[in-house]
């Protein structure tokens, strides 16, 4: 399992919405969510064989900003 974290520009749930679709079709990707209410606005993305620049580039099509800052390889599922 893989953990990746990004820094974004999503200000809100309504952002969010507009990015779901986009990452539900990746592939590879177990659980995602974003924490609007950090200064970063932190994506937070698991699974297996995640690709960031594919993540980052998702973020792009919803209009948004993604900037990685962790890549971490895990045993378990947790953001």
């Amino acid at each position: 399992m893989e953990l990746l974290k990004f820094k974004t520009n999503l200000p809100n749930q309504e952002a969010v919405a507009k990015l779901a679709p986009l990452l539900e079709e990746e592939k590879g990707i177990s659980r995602w969510e974003v924490d609007t209410d950090s200064a970063d606005k932190i994506l937070s993305v698991s699974g297996e064989n995640l690709n960031p620049q594919s993540i980052e580039n998702a973020v792009a099509q919803a209009g948004f900003k993604a900037e990685t800052l962790r890549i971490l390889g895990l045993g378990g599922e947790d953001l």
